[in-house]
């Protein structure tokens, strides 16, 4: 009985990851930016993930710190959080669990809200917190994609619309990202599948490649996450960028490049945010929020 049950929340799981790469690929589609519009290489793309891999840190972190200069909440809910999910990454565990209740807490920011001030809130945070973060060297790497024709797409577990605002300011084609439900422009605290973290990637590439008519032997994925070797995995060139142990490790292993962009110096300025999973800290993130204002 109990393999049982394993086995049908394994399948569910992989359903939702299938939902949120389908639904991920369709919203990516609808806003494409000034690079999609007339690429020449019409069956290679480029996937790059964002945290730590484009940018230094976790959006999603760097967007809370943004919320919380606007008074979303106290600066010590944000360190708080980050404590608990510092530890939590730490113990090098991303069980289920824990990954279903970041998905619901996530649901609890944006369910009200609109998408207009998610997106006016997201242009404003990009330009104070996140512009002067993006790896050069990565940015660099995007161009090459560009410059050859192809099209080039993040890959990520944050917002979808900010996902794509991070990309049309790089120039970059657009954004795989989670998506939240709305009707009437506002949010309604459901996401449509789940988070894009995981599998969830690897189901977005591929949606995007049937749309696209992309050949995935010919594309190329980028990220510092063993946790996006699924993604990785499905390209035909894979490449670890500033990657963490354990895809280090599988890159080793599996013969992928790796290129890292660090030094002592900028690791250190990353601090905390870079080694939170964006799923896990989206949820915190979402959790204290709800938590400030069930307590007003």
């Amino acid at each position: 009985m109990v393999k049982r049950r394993v086995v049908e929340g394994s399948a569910e799981r992989e359903r939702l990851a299938a939902l949120a790469g389908e639904a991920s690929a369709e919203a990516a589609l609808a806003v494409v930016g000034p690079a999609g519009s007339a690429p020449t290489d019409l069956t290679a793309a480029a996937f790059f993930d964002v945290d730590n891999t484009m940018m230094m840190g976790a959006s999603i972190f760097h967007f809370a710190r943004g919320l919380a200069a606007r008074k979303y909440f106290k600066n010590s809910d944000l360190a708080g959080f980050a404590w608990q999910q510092l530890k939590f990454r730490v113990g090098g565990r991303e069980d289920p669990q824990s990954v279903a209740a970041s998905r619901e807490q996530a649901l609890s920011f944006v369910a009200g809200r609109s998408v207009a001030e998610l997106i006016s809130l997201g242009e404003e945070i990009y330009d104070e917190l996140m512009a002067d973060r993006i790896w050069t060297g990565t940015q660099a790497l995007a161009q090459m994609h560009l410059d050859a024709g192809q099209r080039v797409w993040l890959v990520t577990a944050t917002p979808v619309e900010l996902a794509t605002i991070i990309a049309r300011r790089l120039g970059l084609t657009g954004a795989l990202g989670t998506v939240s439900e709305h009707t009437d422009g506002i949010y309604t605290g459901r996401l449509v599948g789940d988070l894009l973290h995981g599998r969830a990637k690897a189901h977005a590439v591929r949606a995007l490649a049937a749309k696209e008519g992309l050949d995935l032997r010919r594309c190329t994925a980028y990220s510092d996450s063993v946790n996006d070797v699924p993604m990785l995995s499905v390209v035909g060139t894979a490449v670890a960028v500033n990657p963490d142990s354990g895809l280090r490790e599988t890159a080793r292993k599996r013969g992928w490049e790796i290129r890292d962009f660090r030094t002592g110096r900028k690791a250190a300025k990353i601090g905390v945010p870079s080694v939170l999973g964006a799923g896990a800290l989206a949820g915190a993130v979402a959790a204290t929020l709800a938590y400030r204002r069930r307590d007003r």
